[in-house]
């Protein structure tokens, strides 16, 4: 304990400027800040920040802070499930898997995530514009004029990062082939039909080039009831790159929006394509929740990989450095596993960036590369080759199910006895 305390001292004086206040960057600024460092987030949105995804499996890394240190309870926070199922056309099951996954919602994350940091370090509407280092530190420049000198800047911004974009500019996300169509429907406004197949299970249908599934999550305010929560959806559809691709991605106003749709902004025709073509082809339950659903919004499914990740006293974390389609589950876990890691190199250096940087580089980098290797081949067996099969093994969800690194857990728990349903 004297030397954990003697090593927190040392990196006290460690200033750590975050470039990104998302739940990769929230959830580094926590781990860093318990080492000694001193902290400060900057993100580039003027308000804080909605739902980016709206459902999130819970994976262990993604919750070890919390389990750790006792500040939140995972129970809390979460929904949890009984089955891994995939459905026939006519709605009835033709696989079943036991299952324990949980599953929450990224606004009940990040809040728990932006309450624990507190709001005091965290500073909206502060863009990361440029940035130059020399051996001492690093001097941060930000859109708004404002400029910081720190001794490690983390750069957490997202797929579309500015940081990435600064050290690696010839590195740019690749997208898929396809696109995530994604929505959200209140428990106790949807049939009954729809409460029983989905208040506790992982569901999908899979069909010729394509893919849907849903499973509960918490509500907007946090609500866990089953009844008053939410079953959240995400439905991939192959759309050629080119024309077609921008004109999904350009919103009801005429304005590109090349990396995400938000709820809202849609174009109507394509909200009227997309419900005629969930009657034509889903099961009842699941054209359903289409449906229902008022607001529905899109993202491009894409790939990123960057060759390096530390860069001095700067380094990349996250969708930043490597994210990955979401078929495995775990973007969100391999984020705050990077988070983790850094916080434990750092304090093990003695203050030192670029070692510590150094050391932490090789690890998470394999990370994310067997992250990204993993979710394209999921999402190809899906959306180009037909051979995403119920029960394959190679479709588990979480990080490296195969290996595990010393003291950080990395699949999700829960995989149970399989089995085949007949029909009826």
């Amino acid at each position: 304990m004297a030397d954990r305390d003697a090593r927190a001292t040392l990196a006290k004086r460690c200033r750590v400027v975050i470039a990104g206040g998302s739940l990769g960057g929230l959830h580094a600024a926590l781990c860093l800040r318990d080492v000694g460092c001193d902290v400060e987030v900057f993100e580039r949105s003027a308000q804080e920040l909605a739902s980016r995804g709206a459902g999130i499996v819970v994976q262990p890394a993604t919750v070890r802070y919390f389990e750790t240190h006792g500040v939140v309870r995972v129970e809390d926070i979460s929904v949890p499930s009984r089955w891994l199922r995939y459905l026939h056309g006519d709605g009835s099951a033709v696989y079943e898997e036991a299952s324990t996954f949980r599953f929450t919602a990224w606004n009940t994350l990040y809040r728990s995530f932006l309450e624990l940091f507190g709001r005091n370090s965290y500073h909206l509407g502060e863009a990361l514009t440029a940035f130059e280092q020399d051996d001492d530190g690093v001097t941060v420049q930000l859109a708004s004029g404002r400029q910081e000198r720190c001794d490690l800047l983390v750069c957490a911004d997202g797929i579309a990062s500015t940081g990435r974009r600064l050290l690696l500019p010839e590195v740019e996300p690749a997208y898929a082939g396809y696109v995530g169509w994604r929505g959200l429907v209140e428990e106790r406004e949807a049939p009954k039909a729809i409460f029983d197949q989905f208040h506790e299970a992982f569901t999908y249908f899979q069909m010729p080039d394509s893919q849907i599934l849903a499973y509960p999550v918490p509500a907007p305010d946090g609500e866990i009831t089953p009844g008053r929560r939410l079953v959240n959806w995400v439905w991939y559809r192959n759309v050629a790159e080119g024309g077609d691709l921008h004109a999904l991605m350009t919103d009801r106003h005429g304005q590109p929006r090349p990396a995400s749709m938000p709820p809202g902004y849609v174009q109507d025709r394509f909200v009227a394509e997309l419900r005629q073509t969930a009657e034509r082809r889903l099961p009842p339950v699941f054209a359903r929740l289409v449906q229902d659903t008022r607001e529905p919004f899109i993202q491009p499914i894409v790939d990123v990989e960057v060759p390096r990740m530390a860069y001095g006293r700067v380094c990349l974390i996250g969708d930043a450095a490597f994210a990955a389609r979401p078929h495995a589950a775990a973007g969100t876990a391999k984020a705050a596993a990077n988070g983790w890691a850094l916080a434990e190199a750092l304090e093990n250096a003695r203050r030192d960036v670029p070692a510590a940087l150094r050391r932490w580089e090789p690890a998470e980098r394999e990370l994310g590369l067997e992250l990204v290797r993993r979710a394209r081949e999921m999402g190809d067996k899906s959306q180009r080759y037909g051979t995403w099969k119920p029960g394959d093994p190679a479709l588990k969800l979480g990080l490296l199910p195969g290996a595990t690194r010393p003291g950080r857990p990395t699949s999700a728990p829960g995989a149970g006895q399989r089995k085949p349903v007949g029909r009826g």
